[in-house]
């Protein structure tokens, strides 16, 4: 490919008879990458607990950074006088950066939110405060050199009851996103990718989506969801944005990584995810099975000589067990690593699952079967059977 002339191909090579599912070959500057894919976050350019080249054997094709942070620290400058982000971190694959927008959720106590931008409390002790506006986000991203990058997005809480707030934020993303179109100084080799917002309305989603649907980008993301809202709607703005947004291009769901969760949204057509919980659950003790999570911290992992998943081939289930891993979880740094380790892992190995199975015409089968690994009982959400039931795939 040629990435003077288009920076993102995206090739749907097989779909699910059944349901929304899809598998592609997303062509990018750093790298092709394998959808629908799960990429691991590395909020200041490390993915804390692994090397970038241990991600790279893991085979991590993407991964993602937080602009406002690296914005922060180390700053959007020396990012540029080392070349972007790739160099600076050393790492050859591919890069999504975030805007910067979420921090308006997360860091909502010190943030004020105007048609400028976002001002925030800094969090860098030389400075008092900043200013994001879609202009200095991009500058930023632009300085990263991430080969997707994200639009500066007004960002409300799903659980926030205001309507006409909520209105207002719709509007102005599209207003943002404007702004950082016209400032990209990159089109060559970074892809903007807007953000679908409007919280759980239906109607604010379809004016969201079919007003960035207008703008000349590559791909789209569906932001605003996994803030607290119920399952039952999360499933249902997921399987709308995903009517709504072109099938030529990738969607990305920001921000969600839980395994069923997973399933669920690549049979609603989702291509790309991301969330810090496996990377983050690993800090707290936790491994990911087919089955769930499971907490190592429990004295009944003492005597257990089983690796975390007798099918997983990682370093850490082929070389050490529960009852080793049990006694240093929380208090040897060696555990977060081993255990992020398996947690990347395992995430890895559930969308090469997911793909093989699109491929191989059996996706629905492989669904089912997944869900009654996890709920053996058959006492599935509700969530689960409705969500799954609306792109006709039926649990066992």
């Amino acid at each position: 490919m040629t990435q003077k002339s288009k920076p993102l191909l995206f090739n749907i090579l097989a779909e699910c008879k059944t349901s929304k599912a899809r598998v592609a070959k997303m062509i990018l500057p750093h790298g092709e990458i394998d959808t629908p894919v799960f990429m691991p976050v590395g909020t200041q350019g490390t993915l804390k607990g692994l090397l970038p080249e241990q991600l790279e054997k893991l085979g991590v094709q993407i991964m993602l950074a937080n602009t406002y942070h690296l914005g922060t620290k180390p700053g959007a400058e020396i990012l540029k006088k080392a070349g972007g982000l790739h160099k600076f971190m050393n790492w050859n694959g591919a890069l999504l950066t975030d805007s910067g927008g979420f921090q308006m959720v997360s860091l909502l106590k010190l943030a004020e939110i105007t048609e400028e931008g976002v001002k925030f409390q800094s969090l860098n002790e030389q400075k008092a405060e900043v200013m994001l506006t879609p202009e200095h986000s991009i500058e930023i991203q632009n300085a990263i050199g991430g080969d997707i990058i994200m639009q500066l997005d007004d960002v409300v809480k799903t659980t926030n009851p205001d309507k006409e707030r909520i209105e207002v934020s719709v509007h102005r993303t599209t207003r943002w996103l404007d702004r950082c179109l016209k400032a990209h100084q990159n089109p060559d080799s970074q892809n903007i990718f807007p953000i679908v917002q409007g919280t759980l309305y239906e109607d604010l989603r379809i004016i969201s989506a079919n007003d960035h649907i207008k703008r000349n980008v590559h791909g789209y993301a569906i932001g605003g969801l996994s803030g607290g809202e119920s399952k039952d709607e999360f499933w249902k703005i997921v399987n709308l944005c995903t009517d709504l947004l072109p099938k030529d291009k990738p969607r990305y769901l920001m921000g969600v990584g839980f395994a069923v969760d997973l399933v669920v949204c690549c049979a609603l057509g989702v291509d790309m995810f991301d969330c810090v919980f496996p990377t983050r659950t690993a800090r707290f003790g936790c491994g990911l099975t087919m089955t769930g999570q499971i907490n190592l911290k429990k004295n009944i992992y003492a005597r257990d000589f089983n690796p975390i998943d007798k099918e997983c081939t990682c370093n850490t289930c082929k070389n050490y067990t529960r009852a080793f891993l049990h006694g240093i979880v929380t208090s040897h740094t060696v555990a977060c690593h081993l255990l992020t380790e398996h947690n990347v892992a395992f995430q890895l190995r559930l969308m090469r699952n997911i793909r093989e199975s699109i491929h191989e015409d059996r996706f629905p089968a492989f669904v089912s079967n997944f869900m009654l690994d996890l709920y053996p009982d058959k006492n599935y959400p509700t969530w689960i059977r409705d969500s799954l039931k609306a792109v006709n795939i039926e649990v066992l």
